[in-house]
This record gives C-alpha cells, structure tokens and sequence, in this order.
C-alpha cells in the first residue's frame, strides 16, 4: 500500500493473505487498488516497473475494470478475464493444485513492491 501510495492518494487497495491457515496452503499473490484522482501515465509508469523486475513469472496490470489489479498474467488468462464469473475459482484451483506457483508468485511481488518503493516518482 505504501508502495503504490507514492503515485497518488489510493481509494482502494486490496492484497490477499499469502497464506491461508484455514486451509493451509499458500495463496496466489496479486495486488489491487484504485487512486482518488487517478494522474495520466502512473498506469504506464507502474507497468514498465513491473516489466523492468526480474520475476520468476509474467504479470500483467489489468486495466479493464475501474480497480487496478497487478496479478499473474496465467491467472488471467486462465481465467479469461477479471469480469468471467468463474476468476474465482481459478484462483482457487491454482491455490490448490500448484503451490510451486503461489510460492514464485509471493516471491515476485514481494520483489515488485520494492522496485515500486525504490524508483523516483514521475
């Protein structure tokens, strides 16, 4: 939160557990958020971050809803978009069957938060 407070004032922001003790198995990181006065450009800024971070796997920024969410690009492609009903359960299949995943995923946002807190705001 504090990372991506650097850009603007946030509305919304949302990042799951890493670990779900309930049922204990590690859950697929993702981040998102939505800025009160959204400036031009921080979308793009916050993109080529991610892109410039050597990560074990592809992210993408979804932009097609009012929140910006920052996940694993295969979630959504798997899931065929953030709008399809079934997003939920996709996530949920991969928390459960692939924990090699979740791990490479906590991992790679942990180290995009740091590029994020590290680079000189635009």
């Amino acid at each position: 939160m504090k990372a991506l407070s650097r850009f603007g004032e946030l509305a919304w922001f949302k990042l799951p557990t890493e670990y779900n003790d309930e049922f204990c198995y590690h859950q697929v990181a993702y981040m998102g958020w939505r800025y009160k006065a959204p400036r031009e450009g921080v979308d793009q800024f916050i993109e080529d971050v991610v892109k410039g971070v050597p990560t074990q796997l592809a992210w993408v920024l979804d932009r097609t809803r009012r929140n910006r969410i920052l996940l694993p690009d295969r979630v959504l492609l798997e899931a065929g978009g953030l709008g399809n009903p079934a997003f939920a359960d996709v996530v949920h299949s991969v928390n459960t069957r692939d924990q090699e995943f979740c791990m490479a995923s906590i991992s790679d946002l942990a180290l995009i938060v740091q590029h994020l807190q590290r680079v000189p705001v635009p």
